[in-house]
């Protein structure tokens, strides 16, 4: 049952491990899971940095703020991560609470959320990043990001009326992945890849499992053909899953892409990382 509730959910790992990322991303370790992308040769950066010549971009060190409550939160459940390992991104993928075992854990459940756990089977995986769990409190069911994060019977109560597509998304496909709703703009859909899955997402269907969404370099340029043979499109919205859980050669290779399709004005991306 736990392999069910997991679901297949993994973004590929780079095959260009020294590529050199957008001045607004950074090159990490390697991926939560193993597996790599095929396609053209990657472009270099967009916008290389004055500094150094132009030919790399200036690293600023960061700077991040732990807040006594993930602090005391990491030493009793993740006693050997380091602060490093805590804010490192990469390290709350790989480390995320992923079935009941480790949801118990963390939490004190409530019957409810207990009775959906023996029920998941095949549905939205459950995913919550260590980060995101040392946010909630572990002993109230009515806590806000609780309800968004664990699954309760009630999810399995379905109405006259749902659809498992509420937003109507599929209906507006003129190719696979790719929603164009509205006239000037387009719904990018990039990857099925999510860091945490809220319990309210309307791409139930198809994030954090497989399905009939396969996101590929052949999807993507279906995708980019159709962008570029409408003028009319001016905003494309990355969107997935979360664009920002990609490889940074992935993102720069659609956004390069995207960058020469002289039409499209804006370029935008929908995400919750580091959540």
């Amino acid at each position: 049952m736990d392999d069910q509730r997991v679901g297949s959910d993994s973004e590929p790992d780079g095959t260009h491990p020294q590529t050199l990322p957008l001045p607004i991303l950074e090159t990490f370790g390697p991926a939560p899971e193993d597996g790599v992308i095929s396609g053209p040769p990657l472009p270099g950066p967009l916008h290389p940095s004055s500094r150094n010549g132009g030919n790399r971009p200036v690293v600023r060190p960061a700077r991040h703020v732990v807040s006594p409550r993930s602090h005391e939160f990491r030493r009793r459940f993740f006693p050997q991560a380091t602060r490093a390992d805590w804010c490192d991104w990469k390290w709350q993928l790989r480390n995320r609470i992923r079935d009941g075992k480790s949801l118990r854990r963390v939490f004190e459940l409530v019957p409810e959320e207990e009775a959906a756990l023996d029920r998941m089977g095949g549905r939205l995986p459950v995913g919550i990043t260590p980060y995101y769990a040392s946010l909630i409190r572990r002993t109230d069911s009515a806590d806000p990001l609780r309800k968004t994060m664990v699954p309760v019977l009630s999810e399995f109560t379905r109405t006259e009326g749902e659809a498992d597509d509420p937003l109507g998304e599929d209906g507006h496909m003129p190719v696979p992945g790719l929603v164009h709703r509205y006239p000037d703009r387009v719904l990018f859909l990039v990857t099925n890849f999510c860091a945490t899955y809220c319990r309210y997402c309307t791409r139930a269907r198809m994030v954090g499992q497989t399905g009939e969404y396969h996101f590929n370099p052949d999807q993507y340029q279906r995708a980019l053909d159709y962008i570029a043979a409408h003028p009319e499109i001016r905003d494309v919205l990355l969107s997935g899953g979360d664009p920002l859980t990609m490889m940074d050669e992935r993102l720069e290779w659609l956004l390069s892409r995207l960058r020469e399709i002289r039409h499209v004005e804006f370029v935008r991306l929908g995400t919750k990382i580091p959540a």
